[in-house]
């Protein structure tokens, strides 16, 4: 990590990818904000870390909880280096068939508050020359993602979003990464009905595995992080692959994962 990256905070922290970023991060010396809904959670994660952990419970898709967090990441007083925005979810099934007040809350969380999180922090570290956000993508927002139409368009714009705030800091000391990790062994397959058991044993990568690829990208200021290279061949695919196949083949994958 730069020597500069003395204080992280860490949104979506109880668990699988932020957890990883939590005990990689206190490995590393970093003074850590966890920050999730789950307060049980974070006040164990804080008791075992090894450097200082202060918790902040916080749903980001209530704006009282999230003003508290923007305020957080604002303050000059013991400010952050560091913002991972990691708190979001998805949601897989035909877009009709999926609640749209979970569709709206998935936005609220995968989008608006990690806009207004970043918009939060950015300010001081640019004032400061140093530190910076690392924003988790998916390789879901290379492409269309039929039957997860949703949770794909936030995480295509995460992508957009990270990789246009990366040039507009860039030469200035901030650096912002975008982390897009494909099938990770993690709560979030639960979490958003994916059922896909035999490949998220198969080609899932571990949260440890994810998260010491990312901290070493943001340590080199690079604009992406995409671990594993089944993820670099997806992302490239749909980059480079007419739409109309792309969101063909994303189709077929998400129905087999929305239906088991």
């Amino acid at each position: 990590m730069p020597r500069r990256i003395q204080r992280a905070l860490v949104t979506g922290a109880s668990s699988g990818i932020g957890e990883a970023f939590v005990r990689h991060l206190a490995a590393r010396g970093v003074e850590l904000v966890l920050v999730a809904r789950r307060e049980d959670r974070l006040r164990a994660l804080a008791a075992s870390s090894s450097t200082r952990a202060d918790v902040l419970a916080a749903d980001l898709t209530v704006a009282a909880d999230l003003a508290r967090v923007e305020a957080r990441l604002a303050s000059h007083e013991e400010p952050i280096d560091l913002l991972v925005n990691n708190a979001g979810f998805g949601a897989y099934g035909a877009f009709t068939e999926v609640e749209v007040d979970r569709q709206h809350r998935m936005v609220e969380l995968n989008v608006v508050a990690l806009v207004r999180c970043a918009h939060a922090v950015l300010p001081q570290l640019l004032v400061r020359g140093t530190g910076g956000v690392i924003n988790v993508g998916s390789v879901a927002g290379a492409q269309p993602d039929p039957f997860a139409a949703t949770y794909g368009a936030t995480k295509a714009f995460v992508r957009s979003f990270s990789h246009a705030l990366h040039e507009e800091v860039r030469g200035r000391g901030v650096t912002v990464t975008l982390l897009a990790p494909g099938l990770t062994r993690t709560e979030f397959a639960d979490v958003s009905d994916v059922h896909a058991p035999g490949a998220m044993e198969r080609i899932g990568m571990t949260a440890d595995d994810v998260v010491v690829r990312a901290l070493r990208d943001f340590a080199q200021g690079r604009a992406n992080s995409i671990p594993g290279t089944r993820n670099l061949l997806a992302v490239a695919a749909g980059g480079t692959a007419p739409v109309a196949l792309s969101r063909r083949v994303s189709g077929l994958v998400h129905r087999r994962m929305s239906h088991g």
